[in-house]
């Protein structure tokens, strides 16, 4: 049975015969075929890499014979190795160290002059073109791994060739990212060297991060998460012990965030911290994330800790953290603290969204869609799409209040910014926004149980309450006073800790019912102001479905 991927000995023999013709003969005489058939085992590379080394014989003068085939796979490289320029064999070890690459990439890692060579290897058949890939080159997986094992050649590498070589490709590939970068960001680039560079500072142990360090913050600013793809040990936690380790555990982790429990992500990332490997700015971030993992997971003493200390230290990440402290303090429901700190944010801090989410909390929806329409405006400017993907959703959360009709076309546009962004906290927080736009109609309460399931599996416990205050708001709209009863019962136990305890406020303003007793919120208007704003929408939707208007 031929196995998956190989060719049968037909096939074989057809493919040579085919490949090489002269005057409608084929040039490869059926003995030749017969020979490398036999040593092929099928292997499409195998067959190709004979046909090189049969022109190469010819080249030479020398008619080919069947012995000069009988070989393995491993012997047959050996001699098309062997056939190759000094030149060449040099670029062929330096590339083997490279997923991919193009002229320039393939020259400035071989530490050449010139792309001649790199030119004429493309040209055999060791080398595999496609020409819609971001690198266009790459050296067949069963090739790069007997060059690099390759310990009989004259000229092999010794371990500090391939060190330097592996420099030199790290260099070649931050170059490469920071001179595109210089006309305008390129994603795609930006990810595929991060992935080889990562990868190569890894495997050889590089000490110097260099450029690595600058990609690993254009590759966190703007918050879409591609997979990086590196191999890691997800069951037994090595602990990284090179600097390179722990900015690729420190990425991959965050990254990874979107699908694990939150407590999983701050284990990590404590850990990746506490090796001390990283460089102050990049333990930065790390602590950064931490506290964010702190705050979804509802341990907003330790949040709020890890945001301050960032704040403090008053580096890259400091504008985020500041942020982070705004919404802390709205989440504490202490609104004019948070609304204090927005002039001070920018766009760095996300002014417009810290904003949107005091607005909407109030039931001020009108200035809550402004200010998101105004940082979903600023994100295009900025062309940071994980951000206006993240503004659209609060877009939608905002309207989905008090314009049903409208949040179906909000609530579509936020699935379309958030497809292939990797955002599942947002992403589960669309699906809130489709329970409150339809608020008030049948089937909300077995969604909302649905969506709870989710939730936990996701490991975004603050949801929870979100999915609440819409049930709330259903059933405020039909009123159906012992469901909203059970609803804020609910909600009461979940915002225990003081985190988002103005949702428990927010839902008897809902039902135009009196607080049971004295409300820790601070509000930035008065608080019978907010319960208007509340009853109103509850009263518009209310009408909605008895018009449909």
């Amino acid at each position: 049975m031929v196995g998956k991927g190989d060719l049968s000995p037909e096939d074989c023999e057809t493919h040579l015969a085919r490949r090489l013709v002269q005057d409608d003969q084929p040039l490869i005489g059926a003995d030749i075929r017969a020979a490398i058939t036999a040593r092929s085992h099928g292997l499409p590379l195998h067959l190709d890499l004979a046909v090189s080394r049969f022109l190469e014989i010819r080249r030479t003068g020398r008619t080919p014979t069947p012995a000069d085939f009988d070989c393995t796979f491993p012997a047959l490289l050996a001699r098309t190795l062997s056939d190759l320029t000094p030149d060449e064999r040099h670029l062929l070890r330096s590339i083997s160290l490279l997923d991919a690459f193009d002229l320039d990439l393939a020259t400035r890692t071989a530490g050449l002059a010139q792309q001649a060579p790199a030119r004429r290897l493309i040209e055999r058949p060791l080398v595999n073109e496609n020409p819609y890939a971001l690198w266009p080159y790459h050296l067949h997986r069963a090739i790069r791994s007997a060059v690099r094992d390759d310990d009989h050649s004259d000229d092999r590498w010794t371990p500090a060739d391939w060190h330097q070589a592996a420099n030199r490709a790290l260099t070649a590939l931050g170059d490469q990212w920071t001179n595109a970068t210089a006309l305008g960001p390129s994603r795609m680039l930006l990810v595929a060297c991060l992935r080889q560079g990562l990868r190569l500072a890894r495997e050889h142990r590089l000490s110097d991060l260099g450029w690595l360090t600058a990609a690993a913050h254009a590759y966190t600013d703007d918050s879409v998460w591609e997979p990086l793809s590196l191999p890691t040990d997800t069951t037994a936690d090595p602990a990284p012990d090179t600097p390179a380790d722990a900015l690729a555990e420190l990425l991959t982790t965050i990254a990874h965030r979107q699908h694990e429990h939150r407590q999983r992500t701050a284990d990590r990332l404590t850990a990746v911290l506490d090796s001390g490997l990283l460089p102050a700015e990049l333990t930065e971030m790390g602590l950064y994330y931490r506290a964010k993992a702190y705050k979804d997971l509802s341990q907003n003493q330790a949040a709020r800790a890890g945001m301050q200390r960032v704040a403090d230290a008053g580096g890259r990440y400091a504008p985020r953290a500041q942020r982070g402290l705004a919404n802390l303090a709205r989440l504490s429901g202490d609104f004019p603290t948070a609304l204090a700190a927005v002039p001070t944010l920018g766009w760095k801090g996300r002014h417009y969204r810290v904003l949107g989410d005091i607005r909407w909390s109030q039931g001020d929806t009108g200035r809550a869609v402004a200010a998101f329409e105004a940082g979903r405006a600023e994100a295009e400017q900025h062309s940071a799409a994980g951000e206006r993907a993240m503004m659209q959703v609060r877009l939608a959360i905002a309207v989905s209040f008090a314009d049903p009709v409208r949040a179906d076309d909000e609530l579509a546009l936020a699935h379309l910014l958030l497809d292939g962004l990797d955002q599942r906290s947002n992403t589960l927080l669309a699906q809130v926004v489709a329970l409150i736009k339809d608020a008030g109609t049948h089937g909300v309460p077995d969604r909302a149980q649905s969506l709870h399931s989710d939730i936990e599996a996701a490991g975004l416990p603050f949801l929870h309450r979100f999915v609440e205050l819409a049930a709330a708001f259903h059933h405020a709209v039909r009123d159906e006073h012992q469901d909203l009863a059970a609803t804020i019962s609910r909600l009461r136990e979940l915002t225990a800790s003081g985190d988002f305890a103005y949702f428990v406020d927010v839902a008897h303003f809902m039902a135009g019912l009196p607080l049971p007793g004295p409300s820790a919120t601070r509000w930035t208007e008065s608080e019978e102001h907010v319960r208007s704003s509340w009853r109103r929408l509850v009263e518009a939707r209310q009408e909605h479905l008895r018009t449909g208007i």
